[in-house]
């Protein structure tokens, strides 16, 4: 038998206890009226007077309130039972409006801009709803004394008949009361309520990983969600929900569903395989869940070595730390938990990764006799995607995408207009092109130094720079299989300098690009002074060498980059001195920026600054200390 047929709860003891029992101790009857008023106002007072206190420290007694606020929830939801949705509707809908979500939903905790315990003990909001109600709220969801509601569902601990009704009775009571104090807290200071603005997902394109499920793949997924190991029995009615969601193009409803329970089966995945069963449950108050950030994690806190990465692979763990995880991925967890996602706006195509991801979690961790399933001809694709799947949003993709981004801006430079040659013979003392060619020259000097470290086929002694400097040497090296799983500390850190210079590149680009058009539609307009004129044919000079210095410095970028886990090979001296390096080369281009900016227009200073870099660059090659003459 599989261990998720044997799980009956993911509860502790105490923690079922206290969710399940503790609230239906005491049986008194409360009536409605001396809770809620005719016009549906709550009357706060009837509720926080059930908070009990500890008599040491008027800290909250989180046990004693839970038996004495259990027959209030109780009253709260045989009210709302016996009201219908029209009713309901015109009573409470107006006090749900402060949560800027006009639907009502039945989840807990998506309103919260940061940590909910953090915000449920700040003085800020004591200062607008009063501590006593404050309290109220940490014994339903801000405290893991209290029930503690939204941590162990959004975490996934709890299964659907294990969560009383009353008590989603009771948060909604209580939103609609936080609504209403909130009301009269911004008349009497006449303050406005102002709401963040949501998130949006950009570049959804990046985000686009599974070709879109369709209604036969959603039919074996709900065979499969039966069949699979991945799946606590107890937790099926979550599955089979999150995909009548999907197809139903309630894309919110149906991640917010899925989230929790892909915890759940990767909690199960960990816990077996690195032989700790009793992770599976919620853990006491003092000590912490096991929670996506432990299971994604090397090591466990004992310090061994987690098993679970190598059981999942490296495409999946990338995949789960792209969206999850990474500050510049979608982090869809985190952003739908703190409620900075428009649900009603929420893509199909992101719920239709994180279904898709999960089909095939439910496919590969099933039984064998399942074969035919994972063979399915509408499953196969989603299965190879999943296998070849390799980080978006690591800061090392990140700068692979900001090298190639790059070198395209710079490819349009050719295409730029440029003033016929018999306008320039009529402009006096304009240097010739000496410097440009000195330039030119040192350049191909270094990229002979660097010709081994290249992939072949990529060199021609004829013309070193434009045959070497390409985009199809770029595309190539970016396509290296680079790992980020886990990367050391030097790593990043050496990425961020060189996402850094590679920004600083574009930046020149663009103002290269936007200066040539200015100038040249003011040129045939006549609208140059004799200044500007000759400014003008400097700028042209100077982007004959300016394009190669950037095009090399991409390379050498890539180069380093495609080397990256080398740097850890370096002794401390050397780190040093090769960070000093390329930070340099960071304020070369910096300088770059500021003096080819509309504002400075310094072209002739940018011939003496790259021969700085130039020469500088030339002798940290000869001294062999970048990443790439490590590799041989």
């Amino acid at each position: 038998m599989a261990l998720s047929d044997s799980v009956t709860t993911c509860l502790s003891p105490p923690v079922h206890y206290v969710i399940c029992k503790l609230g239906f101790e005491k049986t008194d009857t409360y009536d409605i009226n001396n809770i809620v008023s005719e016009n549906g106002e709550v009357c706060w007072q009837a509720v926080t007077e059930h908070v009990c206190y500890l008599k040491s420290d008027q800290s909250v007694d989180y046990i004693e309130s839970i038996r004495s606020l259990g027959p209030v929830c109780e009253s709260v939801n045989l009210h709302f039972k016996s009201l219908t949705k029209e009713q309901f509707v015109i009573q409470y809908a107006l006090w749900f409006r402060w949560t800027n979500c006009s639907e009502v939903y039945l989840l807990i905790g998506k309103d919260c801009p940061f940590l909910l315990r953090d915000l449920l003990a700040s003085e800020q909001l004591a200062v607008v709803f009063g501590q006593a109600v404050m309290n109220v709220l940490r014994v339903f969801i801000g405290s893991p004394y209290g029930l503690n509601l939204r941590n162990v569902l959004w975490h996934g601990f709890a299964s659907p008949q294990e969560i009383p009704a009353k008590y989603c009775a009771m948060l909604l009571f209580l939103t609609a009361g936080l609504g209403q104090l909130l009301q009269t807290y911004l008349l009497q200071t006449k303050c406005i309520l102002v709401h963040r603005p949501y998130v949006i997902f950009v570049s959804l394109e990046e985000l686009d990983v599974f070709p879109d499920l369709n209604h036969e793949m959603l039919s074996i997924a709900e065979e499969l969600v039966k069949l699979s190991s991945f799946v606590l029995k107890t937790m099926l009615p979550f599955w089979m929900d999150a995909l009548t969601a999907f197809k139903q193009s309630r894309y919110a409803d149906c991640v917010i569903l899925l989230l929790p329970q892909l915890e759940v089966g990767l909690r199960l995945l960990f816990t077996t395989t690195n032989k700790c069963p009793n992770r599976l449950l919620t853990a006491e108050p003092s000590t912490l869940y096991t929670t996506f950030d432990e299971m994604l994690a090397k090591h466990l806190d004992n310090e061994e070595v987690n098993q679970l990465p190598a059981v999942l692979e490296e495409p999946t763990m990338e995949f789960l730390w792209d969206f999850l995880n990474h500050q510049e991925g979608p982090r869809i967890r985190d952003r739908l938990s703190h409620g900075e996602i428009n649900l009603e706006a929420f893509p199909r195509k992101v719920a239709n990764q994180i279904v898709a991801l999960a089909i095939t979690l439910l496919c590969r961790f099933s039984d064998e006799d399942m074969f035919a399933f994972k063979e399915h001809m509408v499953i196969k694709p989603l299965m190879n995607c999943a296998s070849c799947y390799r980080s978006r949003f690591h800061p090392i993709s990140r700068l692979k995408k900001q090298v190639l981004e790059c070198m395209k801006s710079i490819h349009l430079w050719p295409e730029l207009p440029t003033v016929p040659e018999e306008h320039v013979e009529t402009t006096k003392g304009l240097e010739g092109n000496a410097e440009a060619s000195t330039l030119i020259l040192m350049m191909s000097e270094i990229l002979s130094r660097l010709q081994r470290y290249m992939p072949q086929n990529c060199y021609s002694s004829d013309d070193p720079i434009n045959s070497v400097l390409t985009e199809r040497l770029l595309i190539a090296l970016c396509d290296t299989y680079i790992c980020t799983l886990y990367s050391p500390r030097p790593v990043l850190e050496i990425v961020v300098v060189l996402r850094k210079i590679s920004t600083q590149c574009h930046q020149v680009s663009e103002q290269v690009i936007a200066s040539t058009e200015l100038r040249y539609k003011q040129w045939m307009n006549k609208a140059l002074r004799s200044r500007q004129r000759h400014n003008y044919l400097r700028m042209l000079n100077s982007i004959k060498f300016l394009s190669p210095v950037l095009r090399l410095i991409l390379v050498l970028i890539t180069l380093e980059l495609v080397n990256i886990h080398l740097v850890c090979k370096k002794n401390p001296f050397d780190y040093q001195q090769y960070l000093k390096f390329l930070k340099s080369v960071l304020q070369y281009t910096e300088n770059l920026v500021t003096y080819t900016s509309s504002e400075k227009n310094k072209w002739d200073e940018t011939m003496e600054l790259t021969n700085k870099a130039l020469i500088k660059i030339r002798e940290i090659c000869d001294r062999k200390l970048m990443l790439m003459q490590l590799a041989t």
